[in-house]
């Protein structure tokens, strides 16, 4: 199954390595698309841990506590990295 990926917030250098759409076994979860999405980051590439995940709209938790949900072909997973500012 396919499943889209959309990535915001900073850490734009590794969202820039990051594919737009990934595949997946039928009955695909959350962690194993995050697994493949990161597996080749080097260590100063990693998502960070307060990345807030959302899948087709629905807000899941962060990187480090989520939903370990099902995907669905065409669910579009979506990575919010934290930004600083004001």
């Amino acid at each position: 199954m396919k499943i889209q990926i959309s990535y915001t917030g900073r850490s734009y250098q590794t969202a820039a390595i990051l594919p737009a759409e990934i595949t997946l076994d039928d009955g695909g979860t959350v962690d194993d698309a995050l697994h493949l999405l990161t597996k080749d980051l080097a260590d100063d590439q990693q998502l960070p841990m307060s990345c807030l995940l959302a899948v087709s709209g629905e807000h899941i938790g962060t990187l480090a506590s989520h939903t370990n949900q099902s995907l669905q072909d065409r669910d579009e997973l979506i990575l919010i990295a934290p930004v600083a500012g004001g």
